[in-house]
């Protein structure tokens, strides 16, 4: 039986705030940007307002029918970085987000730097599933649905894995790593990763 996804509209960004700020609770790199568990509870869902905000703006949000998954997507044009011509956005996330703490800057600047320029694809910025529901293919199914679009339409998809994990399933899904990972300053990798379309049958 296949997953009912559909697009997630602005009465549902309180629900996609949660089921990230779940899902990510113990991420390394989440753990990284709030380290200690009290602050990142206190803390973290903040963070997850401010991405899920800058999507429902700009981008695509999928979200299961029964609210336990959603991908946030951007289609990024070719020759540009996801702000580009925009004010200072990682200085403005920081400021709303939690203004000591240098490592919300920080992260998005580093992720910026990484991040393919020169060819138009699909960036899946973030996916999340609640922790009581993981191991029941709803994450593979939402990026498939993407996937399956790009494979037609012959646009390429990034990805930054932040967990060994989420990289074997990714690679599953036909993600290949860049060969040239992001260590945080004494914290984790992430793995950036493009996925080149598939012809279709």
């Amino acid at each position: 039986m296949g997953v009912a996804i559909r697009t997630a509209r602005g009465s549902d960004r309180e629900l996609v705030v949660r089921l990230l700020d779940e899902a990510f609770q113990d991420d390394p790199v989440s753990g990284w940007v709030f380290p200690g568990e009290e602050y990142r509870r206190r803390t973290h869902h903040r963070l997850m307002a401010a991405f899920t905000d800058a999507v429902l703006a700009d981008g695509r949000i999928d979200l299961t029918e029964d609210g336990a998954a959603c991908a946030l997507w951007l289609s990024v044009p070719g020759g540009e970085e996801p702000g580009d011509g925009q004010d200072d956005v990682p200085v403005l996330v920081r400021e709303a987000v939690d203004p000591e703490n240098e490592r919300v800057e920080l992260i998005a600047r580093l992720t910026d730097g990484i991040h393919p320029s020169d060819r138009a694809h699909e960036y899946l910025w973030m996916i999340g599933v609640a922790p009581d529901r993981q191991g029941e293919g709803l994450g593979t199914a939402l990026i498939e649905s993407v996937l399956d679009r790009c494979d037609r339409e012959g646009v390429p998809a990034y990805l930054e894995a932040s967990s060994g994990r989420s990289r074997e399933l990714y690679e599953r899904l036909g993600f290949e790593f860049t060969g040239r990972a992001l260590d945080l300053p004494d914290g984790p990798t992430m793995w950036p990763m493009w996925r080149e379309p598939r012809r279709c049958a």
